[in-house]
């Protein structure tokens, strides 16, 4: 039987959206590790990249202002679709009153060759997953394709974006680090002026 394609699912009482495969790094802890689906879904594994009609489609179908947020996050890095991202979201917002958030590797501005940071104005919220408190570690652990210059420019995005979205957060996971990595991270968002998020891991 062939799997149906995933481009929302809802993850508590946010709704999700599951627009690309593609993604910069390969975190040893990511959940598309682990299987096809995730969060009762069928399969976020696309078996090809949806179209805007189709994402637009979906979530119409799922009526957004049913949920606390909608949240651009699946089996990739959304922000390698950045065009097709910011279109769905600006036409969340101009129809929807749900605020709109995005998690992200912070790496947009290596992938997409410019600066990105102003595209993510439409954004209530950025959150960019964090992971390491140093370039060497954040290589071992998130294996970026821009090796260890992808650190730098992920903590370059974050001091950028914060210009543009009024909510701005560095996530960690906690498992993944101990607790003197932990407070080097917390120090780093001190630096940069933005709020840390501590989550668990999801096996």
């Amino acid at each position: 039987m062939k799997k149906e394609m995933t481009i929302t699912y809802k993850v508590e009482n946010g709704l999700y959206l599951n627009i690309t495969n593609k993604c910069s790094n390969r975190c040893s802890f990511c959940i598309r590790n682990n299987g096809d689906g995730a969060y009762g879904s069928n399969s976020l594994w696309l078996t090809r990249e949806p179209t805007v009609e189709e994402i637009w489609n979906a979530v119409v179908a799922a009526n957004p202002d049913k949920y606390n947020e909608v949240v651009f996050c699946g089996y990739g890095e959304p922000s390698c679709r950045l065009d097709v991202m910011c279109e769905i979201a600006k036409k969340i917002k101009e129809n929807y009153k749900v605020p709109v958030r995005v998690n992200t590797n912070g790496q947009s501005s290596l992938i997409n060759g410019r600066d990105t940071a102003p595209d993510f104005s439409v954004f209530d919220c950025v959150s960019i997953s964090l992971n390491a408190p140093t370039a060497e570690r954040y290589q071992q652990i998130c294996k970026s394709q821009y090796g260890e210059r992808a650190f730098d420019a992920m903590l370059d995005f974050a001091r950028e974006v914060k210009k543009y979205s009024p909510e701005v957060l560095l996530s960690v996971v906690k498992e993944t680090m101990s607790e003197e990595e932990l407070s080097a991270c917390i120090r780093l968002c001190d630096e940069i002026g933005v709020k840390i998020k501590i989550r668990n891991y999801i096996g």
